[in-house]
């Protein structure tokens, strides 16, 4: 799962990049909110890293 969120940043970069270039506002938004999303996950997917690691200290 770490993979696709840091895809999903890549890939909205690339969108927002080319969006920008070519003046293409829907296509920046559009990267802008993959990148977002991208984010999201990767924060989601750590704190679930660390409550799993902190759940795994008590099962010890």
């Amino acid at each position: 799962m770490a993979d696709e969120s840091k895809f999903d940043q890549f890939k909205g970069n690339v969108k927002e990049t080319a969006g920008n270039a070519i003046g293409n506002d829907e296509l920046e938004k559009e990267g802008k909110e993959d990148k977002a999303s991208g984010k999201v996950k990767e924060v989601a997917e750590n704190a679930k890293d660390k409550v799993n690691d902190i759940v795994d200290k008590f099962k010890k």
